[in-house]
Formats: structure tokens, C-alpha cells, sequence
């Protein structure tokens, strides 16, 4: 598509002139950094043509737009993924080629926006992705975080946190929006004022500060459609820069007092809510985004449309799991006190306009808020809520009379705390899960009286990935494969790679897949040499566990086994034993001591493992420093096991297990999330399931849990592997990992023995390893597995689970730039 645009002589002159202009130097004296910049700038060229065509389209069409607002947007870089869905990635590379630059060189030079952490931001990522390779007009809604999550280091094997300063060198694909700021209002008081124009109570918001939103766009490019949509993600500035008049009087503090705000509320995600100070920036950054985002999408409508009540026919507002859930009562507070309507109008609005995915069952990330912090900072928005409340319990009582213990489960505020997602139920027209375990659940479970009350808003949108980060950029000799096997089409449509089933059992076939699997175990290793000093063995296994670090997800599980094994060589020299390499990659958030210290136990035992010379390099482990997208496309291509080993009915749904087995690694896992339904597709013979099930975790939680220690006191082997985190095995501190040897024995305050269920699963983990080492040694029957897998992959692209959206929830129209 590059090339009808511009050809390549055209094309290598405006990388010379970017060069000159931007740095006033010729293009053999630019550093790395300053020609990757150039490159984008021609790039970007390029993409705000079609941007331009995009919003002409949609003004002349004027299709039903939908916001996703999302207080993570995880989108890795961009350079590479724009010329991938420009369909210029090889001309570009030739391009560069051409004049002796290296574009993967180049590529490497891009810092990941630091916009998101876990798979919540990487799906809104992918979302955004296939919204506008399908041709649906949609914005994506957050936070310019101006040093996001933190950079991960680690350090004599502990996790430290230091600033990711992505911002620093400038971000070439996003544009200041200045023009289209908006004001929000923290703190103050509500008046009441009597309007005589109307004869009613206005409630006038005063006393309060404020902030100044300003929007900064990136661009979302189709896949090969000229379709641009738009990121928009919001920097917050100070309304007035600098008091003077309070600086000559000496009150410095006061002089800087909006600078200050306004910088807090974008300086990191997720600040640590350990402390009230925390909570506070938290929700300040919540209604920040969501209030800005809300004006924007009103004010845009009005440009167009007269009737605010026919919003709901061009607008939806879809908020992704609790956080921008105060979008409820902000579009009630803009639509009666800035637009006029009364309550009963303004709730029928916000009622069609607004819909909920949740994506946990965990308590600890169903938002509450102290009503004394959310009434003192948002006094407008908290008595609107109130209002809800006070209607929906009055619903309560009518469909339940005199039962309390209904509103007790059910209210929105109650016990002194605001309960962001019983909001979201109460006014979303729609409420997903994520995986059809994870929808029955909230229905059976954690939801169960709103599902029984309100049964028509719930709905199941299992995740999806798209396969054009994933394969065609993060796995390109794998993907050159797959194409010309069955042709291109699976770039757009990926039920077309279930064609490659017909080569499964061939030899030829088998060998080249297996052969691109052996380059992409190089390419890591290559990696993990370099950034680890740790050499690995591209011919061993490569076991991966890589996402978020949580005790639910089960890190410990996987390194407790890893001592077992190390154990076992020791004991047993002599035995048959396939060499193996556990890697792991994962951030635990800042206030997380138990995660953390997960972290530095995998450390620890890599420290002993590695550099044991006796076991003769049969067991490596490595933990891979500050996961994110840009080495995440590398581990999946280079992964043998899939490692998804959450406690059965934890997990809502992952996607990186979709990520692995696209790319032909075969899972280990419980029928936990979307495992289950990945199972479906490639069959329980192609997969390594193990352990309880979602039931049988639910029916001993009902029942006070288990008792961890008839396991330890009768299982020798497991007593050993618990003795050794104590025991100066791994440190010389024996105290040092007391906490996580507790943790799995003993009851702690409010917290059972073993929560997770880590020794419960312990042996049917290890049995299911090992059947993974006798499978991979049959080269063949391990090579059908694996491409089976890739085969099967299909139905977990991102683009069906948008499709989905679009045809339940949201009704958009396809939109076509000329």
C-alpha cells in the first residue's frame, strides 16, 4: 500500500530530509534514536493522509461511534505494527536496506508506551486493533501516563521499580490536541440555586480546582483498509501555569499548587493505594479521563446532532472492567446540570449509552471507595450516585419486600463504601464476561442476585488476540509459512488458518514448522544471553510462564515444582531426564511484598540451578527482566509449553495462552479463564490439563478451604521442596522466604493455608510435566501437536470477539474510506 503512496526513492529522500530537518545533520552523522524518529515521521505522513480520509468518511457517513474507555491501553510499539497494517513492512525494509539501515535496528529504538501493565491493557490494544481493520469508527479513551507502570530491574534478584520514561526522546505517533482541552473539577461544595427561567433547583458545583485536560491523539491503523481511528489519551496541564502575584508574596507553594495537581494525576499507573493518598490520586485519575472523555464525545455529537436524547443512537460508552465506572453518574451530572435534563431523562440516556465488562472475580479489584473520599472529591457526582442508589434499593424492596439481605448484597453504597461495579450493573445495558467459565461464574457466584434481578443485561465475549501483532509481525518466518500453505487471507480472517490441519501429519511440513520453532528458540536465546549472561540450550525445552505476577496465577506453583525437579536430579543422576528451561517474566505491583518475594525466590533458585555444574546443564531457569510487548513477541514465537496454571476459577480469561497457541506452543494448564474453551478447539489430547476444577476450588472456599498439612505431613518429596525454602537451600537467610513457606501452611489473620491451592495441585502439576517431557521426545507426534495448535487457533482472534461486540452490544455501522 506504501508503494501506490509514495515510491521508495521518494520515500528514502524524506528519511534524508526528516534527518536534516528535525536534527541538522546528514543522515551517515544521525544516531539510531534520530533516524528511528525520521523513519516515523514518514511514516506518520503517510498514516494522517488516510487519518484525514478516516474522519471526512465518518462525517459524511456518520456511523454510531464507540468509546472504549480504559484505564490501560497496552499497545506496544508502533513503528512496526503501522507498516505491518499498511501492508509496507518488506518495502520499508528494502527501503532501508537501500540506504544501509537496519529496520529491525531501527524498530528496536522505539520505547513501549508505557500505557498499560497486564492483559486488561493488552486487550483494550488488540480491541482498538480490529475496531478499525473492521472498519468501525471508535476512539479509544485514557491516560498519558508520563511514566506509566514503572520499568522493571532486577537486582541482586529483587524487583526494583524505576521510572519508564518512554516519553523522553518525544513520541513521534502522537499528535497535541490543544483545541480540544476540557476542564475537571475536583473537591469543593454543591449549591443549590432556584432558576426562575425554568422554575426548578439547580445544583451548581463551587470552591472546587481545577485541571486542565489536554488530548493527545495516536493514530489506530486498519489492516490494509485506510481506516485511522484514534487513541485519545488525556495529559492533564495546570489552568493557570504559575501563580506570580502568590510567589512575590512569598507562598511558593501555593504558586505551584495547579502545577502540582494537574502533575500527579499523570505521573504513573496505579499509583500505590496502600495509603489514602494513594486511593485519592487513583480516583483522581479515574474521574479525570472519564470526565474529559465524556465532554469530548457529547460535544462531538452536538456538532451534528440537535436531540441529546437520540444519543444513544450514534454514542456508546463501553467501560473496561470497574475503573472508569464513575462514567455512570458523570454522564448523569453533564446531562442534567450542563444540558438541562431532568433525572428520568437523563437516566434513559445514560441507560442506553453505557455498558460493563468485568473482568475478575477477585474482590480485592471490584472497586470500593470510602464514601468520605469520594463525597469529599467529587461532591456533584456523589449525590447523584446517591440518588441512584436510593432509586434501585426502592426496586429492591419492590421485587424482594422485607428482604435486607438483598440490599446488603446489592446496594451501591453501603458500609461506608461506594461499589463501583454494582453501579455499572445497575445502569449498563450490557454486562460481559470474558470466558464462558468466567460469565458462569459471575452468574452463579459473584453476581448471582444482580443476574437473577436483571438476567437480560449478561452476556459472554470471550477474549480475543489479534494475530497481526502476534504472528505476522512477532513471528514473521512463521507467518511467511502459514501463508504460503494456505494463502493470506488469515491476516483478516483467522478461522482460515484451521486450512493448515491438512498438513499435520505431513513429514516435510512437521520438519519446516519445527525448523522455524528451532530459529525463533535461537533468537531467544540469543536474547536471553545477552540481557541474563545465562546461556541456554535452544534444543532443550522451553517451558514459559510469562503475565502478571499474583499468587492466583501460581508462579510458586511453577518454581516449587522446578526445585522438585532439581531435587530429583540431584538424587537420581543417573535418570532419564529431557533438559528443560523454565523461563518466567513478570512485574509484581509495587505495594505486592508476597509477589515480590515469588520474584526473588525464582531468582534465588536460578542462581543455585544455573551454576550447579554437577546436573551438567539439564535444568536451566531464567527470569526475563521488564516484560512487556515488545520482548513478549519474541517469547511466544521461541515457547515449547504454555504454561496457564491459575487456580481453576481465578483467572477470568488470559489471552496470553491464545498468544502461545497461535504461535504453536501446546498449553499446561487448569480448565481454568479460556483454557476450557481452547481445549475445546484443539482437544484435551492436544493440551496438558491438570489439577482441580472451578467447582471443586468453589466447593472447598464455601467450605473453609483444606488442610495443606496432611500433604506436607505424607508426601515426602513435597515436605522436601518446603523444607528447602528455609532451610539455606536457596539463601543463607533462612528467614528469608518464611512468608511464602507460611503462606502455604499456616492460617494467617484472616487468610486460610494455601489459598490457592499450590500443594493441593502439586502432583497432578508434576504428573502432567511429566507427560509433556515423554510427548516432546516424540518428535513427530509433538510436531502434530503443536501445529495443531496453531490450526485451532481461529476462533481466539481478536476480531471475532470485537464482531461479537458489535453485533450484541454496541450495533455499530462498517464505515468505507474511499
Amino acid at each position: 500500500m506504501i508503494d501506490k503512496q509514495f515510491k521508495k526513492e521518494a520515500f528514502k529522500e524524506s528519511v534524508k530530509e526528516n534527518v536534516k530537518f528535525l536534527y541538522r545533520k546528514k543522515l551517515e552523522e544521525a544516531t539510531q534514536e534520530q533516524i528511528f524518529q525520521a523513519v516515523c515521521y514518514t511514516v506518520k505522513d503517510v498514516i494522517i493522509d488516510n487519518w484525514l480520509e478516516t474522519q471526512n468518511a465518518y462525517k459524511e457517513q456518520d456511523p454510531k461511534t464507540v468509546y472504549y474507555m480504559s484505564m490501560e491501553f497496552l499497545m506496544g510499539r508502533a513503528l512496526g505494527n503501522n507498516l505491518i497494517n499498511l501492508t509496507a513492512y518488506k518495502e520499508v525494509k528494502e527501503a532501508l536496506d537501500e540506504l544501509g539501515l537496519d529496520l529491525n535496528v531501527i524498530e528496536d529504538q522505539e520505547p513501549d508506551p508505557a500505557l498499560g501493565n497486564g492483559g486488561l491493557g493488552r486487550l483494550a490494544a488488540c480491541f482498538l486493533d480490529s475496531l478499525a481493520t473492521l472498519n468501525y469508527s471508535a476512539y479509544g479513551c485514557g491516560i498519558r501516563y508520563r511514566y506509566g507502570m514503572f520499568k522493571q530491574q532486577i537486582k541482586d534478584g529483587y524487583q526494583v521499580e524505576v521510572p519508564d520514561n518512554w516519553l523522553k526522546d518525544g513520541y513521534p505517533f502522537e499528535l497535541r490536541r490543544p483545541e480540544y482541552a476540557k476542564e475537571v473539577h475536583f473537591g469543593g461544595y454543591v449549591d443549590v440555586e432556584y432558576d426562575p427561567a425554568t422554575g426548578s433547583n439547580k445544583f451548581v458545583h463551587k470552591g472546587y480546582q481545577a485541571v486542565k485536560a489536554v488530548p493527545f491523539d495516536m493514530p489506530i491503523v486498519g489492516y490494509n483498509n485506510k481506516i485511522v481511528n484514534t487513541l485519545r489519551i488525556w495529559d492533564a496541564e495546570p489552568i493557570v501555569d504559575f501563580e506570580l502575584d502568590s510567589f512575590d508574596k512569598g507562598d511558593y507553594k501555593k504558586a505551584v499548587e495547579q502545577e502540582n495537581l494537574a502533575r500527579n494525576i499523570v505521573e504513573v499507573l496505579y499509583p500505590n493505594d496502600n495509603h489514602m493518598a494513594g486511593k485519592e490520586l487513583r480516583l483522581k485519575q479515574q474521574y479525570f479521563f472519564v470526565s474529559a472523555s465524556l465532554q469530548a464525545a457529547i460535544d462531538k455529537y452536538k456538532k451534528n446532532h440537535k436531540d441529546i436524547m437520540k444519543l444513544h443512537e450514534k454514542v456508546t460508552f463501553q467501560m473496561n472492567d470497574t475503573h472508569p465506572t464513575v462514567a455512570v453518574a458523570e454522564l448523569m451530572r453533564i446531562l442534567m446540570d450542563e444540558e438541562g435534563l431532568g433525572w428520568d431523562d437523563a437516566w434513559s440516556v445514560t441507560t442506553k449509552c453505557v455498558a460493563y465488562t468485568n473482568h475478575t472475580i477477585m474482590a480485592e479489584a471490584l472497586e470500593k471507595w470510602p464514601v468520605e473520599l469520594f463525597s469529599r472529591l467529587l461532591p456533584r457526582v456523589y449525590q447523584i450516585i446517591e440518588e441512584i442508589n436510593r432509586r434501585f434499593i426502592l426496586d429492591i424492596q419492590a421485587k424482594y419486600p422485607g428482604n435486607y439481605d438483598k440490599i446488603k448484597k446489592m446496594a451501591i453504597l453501603y458500609d461506608g463504601q461506594v461499589k463501583m461495579a454494582h453501579l455499572a450493573i445497575v445502569a449498563g445495558y450490557s454486562v460481559n464476561g470474558v470466558a464462558k467459565l468466567h460469565t458462569e461464574i459471575l452468574k452463579k457466584q459473584e453476581l448471582k442476585d444482580f443476574y437473577e434481578m436483571m438476567p437480560e443485561k449478561f452476556n459472554n465475549k470471550t477474549n480475543g488476540i489479534t494475530q497481526r501483532r502476534f504472528l505476522l509481525h512477532g513471528n514473521q518466518l512463521l507467518a511467511d509459512w502459514v501463508t504460503d500453505h494456505i494463502g493470506p487471507e488469515w491476516i483478516t480472517d483467522l478461522s482460515q488458518i484451521s486450512k493448515l490441519k491438512v498438513y499435520v501429519d505431513d513429514e516435510k511440513a512437521q520438519q519446516e514448522f519445527m525448523n522455524i520453532k528451532y530459529q525463533n528458540k535461537v533468537r531467544l536465546a540469543k536474547y536471553i544471553l545477552e540481557h541474563n549472561g545465562v546461556e541456554v540450550n535452544p534444543r532443550s525445552i522451553f517451558d514459559v510462564q510469562v503475565k502478571r505476577l499474583h499468587e492466583y496465577k501460581r508462579q510458586l506453583l511453577n518454581i516449587l515444582h522446578v526445585i522438585y525437579l532439581y531435587d530429583q536430579i540431584k538424587k537420581h543422576p543417573e535418570m532419564d531426564f529431557y533438559p528443560r528451561t523454565f523461563i518466567f517474566g513478570a512485574k509484581a505491583s509495587a505495594g505486592y511484598a508476597r509477589a515480590k518475594k515469588i520474584i526473588k525466590l525464582i531468582n534465588s533458585v536460578a542462581d543455585v540451578v544455573n551454576n550447579d555444574a554437577s546436573i551438567e546443564g539439564k535444568l536451566k531457569v531464567v527470569f526475563i527482566e521488564n516484560y512487556r510487548v515488545s520482548n513478549a513477541e519474541m517469547i511466544f514465537a521461541a515457547a515449547d509449553v504454555s504454561e496457564q496454571i491459575s487456580t481453576a476459577s481465578k483467572e477470568a480469561s488470559g489471552t496470553g495462552n491464545m498468544k502461545f497457541m497461535l504461535n504453536g506452543a501446546p498449553t499446561l494448564g487448569t480448565m481454568d479463564g479460556a483454557n476450557v474453551e481452547i481445549v475445546d478447539e484443539v482437544g484435551k489430547e492436544n493440551a496438558f490439563i491438570f489439577g482441580l476444577s472451578a467447582d471443586e476450588v468453589i466447593n472447598y472456599e464455601n467450605n473453609g478451604g483444606y488442610d495443606p498439612r496432611v500433604i506436607y505431613n505424607t508426601d515426602d518429596e513435597i515436605r522436601q521442596v518446603l523444607t528447602e525454602l528455609v532451610n539455606g537451600t536457596f539463601s543463607s537467610d533462612t528467614e528469608l522466604f518464611r512468608d511464602l513457606y507460611n503462606s502455604l501452611l499456616n492460617q494467617n489473620g484472616g487468610e486460610r493455608a494455601d489459598q490457592y491451592f499450590i500443594l493441593a495441585d502439586f502432583r497432578s502439576y508434576a504428573a502432567a510435566q511429566k507427560k509433556v517431557e515423554e510427548a516432546y521426545k516424540d518428535e513427530k507426534g509433538w510436531a502434530r501437536m503443536a501445529m495443531l495448535n496453531t490450526a485451532c487457533a481461529g476462533k481466539f482472534t481478536s476480531d471475532r470477539t470485537i464482531q461479537e461486540y458489535v453485533d450484541d452490544i454496541w450495533h455499530l455501522d462498517k464505515v468505507f474510506v474511499k
